[in-house]
C-alpha cells in the first residue's frame, strides 16, 4: 500500500480537493515528514501505484506544471487497504459492517446506510437479470 509520506500527500490532496502542482503540495504540506527535495520521487510512487492522476497544467512563476489529483476517494482508499489486508475475506464483511453500525449514532446516518445497501441488492438482482437473459 502506501508509505507514511505517501500518506500524507494523498490526504493533503483529499482534503484540498482540488488538483495541486508539486510544489504547491511541498508548500501546503506544513507538517511533512519527507523532505521536500523528495517530492518529484514519492509523486511518480504514488503514480506508479495509480492512487494519483496528470489532469492538467498550471503556470507558476515561469515555468508550467503538472498538476495532480487523486484517483480515489479517501473511503475507497481505507476499504482497499482493509480487503487488502492478509487474511480478510468477503465473509468478513458482515463483521466489519456490524462495527460500523455498532459506532453510528445518527438514525438518518443508518437510514442513508439502509438505502444504500437497498440499492445495491437491486442493482445485484438487475445484473443477474441481464445475465440470466443472456444466457437463455
Amino acid at each position: 500500500m502506501l508509505t507514511k509520506s505517501e500518506e500524507e500527500i494523498m490526504n493533503l490532496l483529499w482534503e484540498v480537493g482540488e488538483p495541486l502542482a508539486s510544489s504547491e503540495i511541498v508548500s501546503k504540506s506544513v507538517n511533512r515528514t519527507w523532505r521536500k527535495s523528495y517530492i518529484n520521487l514519492l509523486i511518480n510512487s504514488l503514480l506508479n501505484k495509480q492512487m494519483i492522476e496528470v489532469v492538467g497544467v498550471k503556470q507558476m512563476t515561469k515555468n508550467y506544471a503538472r498538476t495532480f489529483q487523486p484517483t480515489m476517494s479517501k473511503y475507497a482508499y481505507s476499504v482497499k487497504r482493509i480487503f487488502s489486508q492478509k487474511g480478510f475475506k468477503e465473509e468478513n464483511i458482515p463483521d466489519l459492517f456490524a462495527e460500523i453500525i455498532a459506532n453510528t449514532e445518527n438514525p438518518q446516518i443508518l437510514e442513508k446506510m439502509q438505502s444504500q445497501l437497498d440499492e445495491r441488492k437491486r442493482e445485484l438482482a438487475s445484473d443477474k437479470n441481464n445475465r440470466d437473459s443472456y444466457s437463455a
